[in-house]
């Protein structure tokens, strides 16, 4: 019969449930990880695969001199003046301090990165990148995990926590009751996919957006807020963004299998092959679904909808006022003279910070579903399946107010429509209270004895911008509440390393 019975239990597969299952059982504990969903991984599956760290021997090799008080200090940069002063500075610590050597475990298990790369305004190269996707990440810590004895049970949700005597003793999984001896780990991701917390936390006009992962449903909070758990930064969110429709076909990026010797050799083929014999490879993974550059409405590109309407400003937050669209969706539409600024440098239709750049034409060779152009405005309507006279009068009426020195007009053929594309929250940003081992705290900022939170569900006011933030917490946070989850009772202090 399964064991019933545990010494540590993690709710969540993605990275941070994955390095939590591993660091308990590396420091003895009896590991149970439960995953609600059929497949493992969470967000982190869909995810590039960056993490952003200081100190890597990857900066080392190339003589980038780097530490992390400078990443510290430059994770400041990132914050507009709604977030200033917003940040839980001791979590953000945390981070700089303990990325490092996680990012030096996950080189142990043989995971190959390509960096650093620069991501302004960071003001060193930082970012590493898996090779050659996401899915060696799960496939890889998956493995250890098993390795190690975690018991992995997928299509388990949890469906409420056990609390005795006001300890936290446990889980309940499709109406059965598994028992923690020793604490439970929330590392169960965000709440972009829950309406509910969307519209108590956030603004009206980003409630109403979608989420890009939408198993991302926050089952977490209300069992802890039960408890007097609280969500701290709940307003916050990575997006909205406007982004491409994903193709129904995987990539041949995506379908790469995760083998080590197959991340090497991409390796080398980056450090020794030309460009232009990567290109091809690379653009499947530029023309999926990415954010179309915002120079593209800058210059004059319109957002119309479904029925050839303009129903905003493109250079004022568009991304808010999606929702209310058709279908939810839009089409990027640009003329000849567009077009043409758009297949070369500088001007790029999407880009991976420090990867590559795709242009027009790259979308046009790699997602025809998408690609769209007409020698009229009537005959692009119905190739897009917009009202013809709607999207004349449309950008007309644009062409004789909107356009200025700064804006294109839009009258050139031909014309090029890309999409459709949607708005999404990539993640939400608000967490539970957590100290710097992890534990949940009440409304007193007293630990909930028994329970932890890593990953987005214990992000605890830390600010998270910039690529490679989010997964790098979530493996550093998920190792550390792993190991104090694991040692009850130990010296809390020497557990953080």
């Amino acid at each position: 019969m399964p064991m019933t019975s545990f010494d540590v239990i993690v709710v969540g597969s993605g990275s941070a449930g994955l390095a939590a299952a591993i660091a308990a059982a590396e420091n003895g504990a009896r590991t149970l990880m439960i995953e609600k969903n059929p497949t493992l991984g969470g967000t982190t599956a869909w995810s590039v695969g960056s993490i952003t760290t200081s100190s890597s021997r990857h900066q080392r090799a190339i003589d980038i001199y780097d530490t992390p008080d400078d990443h510290f200090d430059d994770m400041e940069l990132f914050h507009g003046e709604r977030l200033k002063g917003r940040d839980n500075l001791k979590l953000r610590r945390l981070l700089v301090d303990h990325t490092p050597s996680t990012f030096d475990w996950l080189l142990s298990l043989g995971l190959v990165f390509y960096g650093p790369m620069p991501e302004p305004p960071h003001t060193r190269p930082r970012m590493h990148n898996i090779l050659p996707n996401s899915r060696m990440l799960i496939h890889h810590l998956t493995k250890r995990a098993r390795k190690l004895g975690v018991d992995i049970r997928t299509s388990a949700p949890m469906e409420n926590l056990i609390v005795e005597q006001k300890r936290v003793t446990g889980v309940v999984v499709n109406g059965e009751p598994l028992m923690a001896e020793k604490a439970v780990i929330l590392a169960a991701g965000d709440f972009s996919a829950n309406p509910a917390l969307k519209q108590r936390y956030m603004p009206p006009e980003v409630a109403r957006i979608g989420p890009f992962n939408d198993e991302s449903t926050g089952d977490w909070h209300d069992p802890v807020t039960a408890l007097g758990g609280r969500v701290l930064n709940g307003d916050v969110a990575l997006g909205p963004e406007i982004r491409f429709r994903p193709p129904t076909k995987s990539t041949l990026v995506r379908k790469l299998p995760p083998w080590l010797w197959l991340a090497r050799v991409v390796r080398w083929s980056i450090d020794h092959m030309p460009p232009r014999l990567l290109r091809p490879f690379v653009m499947g993974f530029l023309t999926t679904a990415l954010m179309p550059s915002l120079d593209l409405y800058r210059q004059g590109a319109l957002l119309i909808n479904r029925n050839g309407e303009r129903f905003s400003d493109e250079t004022e937050s568009p991304s808010d006022h999606m929702p209310a669209q058709p279908d939810g969706e839009a089409f990027v539409v640009m003329d000849g003279e567009l077009a043409s600024a758009f297949r070369a440098w500088p001007n790029f239709i999407s880009t991976a910070p420090g990867i590559a750049y795709a242009y027009l034409d790259d979308y046009r060779r790699n997602r025809p579903d998408i690609f769209f152009q007409a020698n009229t405005l009537a005959e692009l309507a119905g190739k897009t399946g917009m009202d013809p006279a709607t999207l004349e009068k449309s950008v007309a009426e644009y062409n004789a107010r909107d356009a200025d020195d700064t804006r294109r007009p839009c009258l050139a053929p031909p014309f090029v429509a890309l999409g459709p594309v949607c708005s999404f929250i990539m993640t939400t940003d608000g967490g539970l209270a957590v100290n710097e081992n992890l534990q949940v705290l009440d409304e007193n900022d007293i630990p909930i004895t028994g329970l932890y939170a890593a990953g987005s569900t214990g992000q605890g006011g830390l600010l998270l911008e910039g690529h490679g933030h989010h997964l790098g917490w979530g493996f550093t946070s998920g190792r550390i509440a792993g190991r104090h989850a694991a040692s009850a009772g130990a010296n809390e202090d020497t557990l953080a390393g």
